[in-house]
């Protein structure tokens, strides 16, 4: 793994802009509009995170939200890091920060996320953060492909849990912390 500098935080309205571009540029993602990455940094900042290289520019995002109906549960809607920033670490450390930080308010005892089955990465991401936490993971098949409207596969719940406990060798500890107010302007 390659050591990098990133620092994160939660996201800013100002990110908004950012994070629709990184996730039009990853090439794989469901690119939402761009109005919906604002609102996202704006009303769900404290459940997502930023990361942001050496100048302060974002170059990777999770957006996440607790679910109204399970209290306790994060679902994660995105991850996506720049292309020339893969394979360091960096979205591993991310879910960490973010649990962590989630844990520590005590307003966190799992994980949500889908994966479909083609996506190898995604899947290798969150089988690591279960490991890496202790918990278990319960597969099943949340969306099946004939429910999109659109050409999509079919998309599997993975729900990891509990997390009760810090991850243990945390990769997260190589990225630095950063709390940043939010801009309104």
């Amino acid at each position: 793994m390659v050591r990098s500098r990133e620092q994160m935080a939660e996201p800013t309205i100002d990110d908004g802009a950012s994070a629709w571009r990184i996730a039009r540029d990853s090439r794989v993602l469901d690119v939402n509009s761009s109005y919906s990455y604002l609102l996202w940094c704006r009303d769900f900042a404290a459940t997502s995170v930023v990361a942001r290289d050496e100048s302060g520019e974002p170059v990777a995002f999770v957006t996440g939200y607790i679910r109204p109906e399970a209290p306790g549960s994060l679902v994660i809607w995105q991850i996506a890091v720049d292309g020339d920033r893969r394979g360091r670490g960096l979205a591993g450390a991310m879910l960490d920060h973010l649990t962590t930080r989630l844990r520590d308010k005590g307003v966190l005892q799992q994980l949500e996320t889908t994966i479909s089955a083609d996506n190898d990465a995604s899947q290798r991401l969150f089988l690591s953060f279960a490991a890496r936490n202790g918990a278990s993971v319960e597969r099943e098949l949340l969306f099946p492909a004939g429910l999109f409207p659109d050409a999509h596969e079919s998309e599997h719940l993975y729900r990891i849990g509990p997390l009760t406990h810090p991850p243990a060798s945390s990769i997260e500890t190589r990225f630095s912390d950063v709390r940043r107010t939010r801009s309104v302007s």
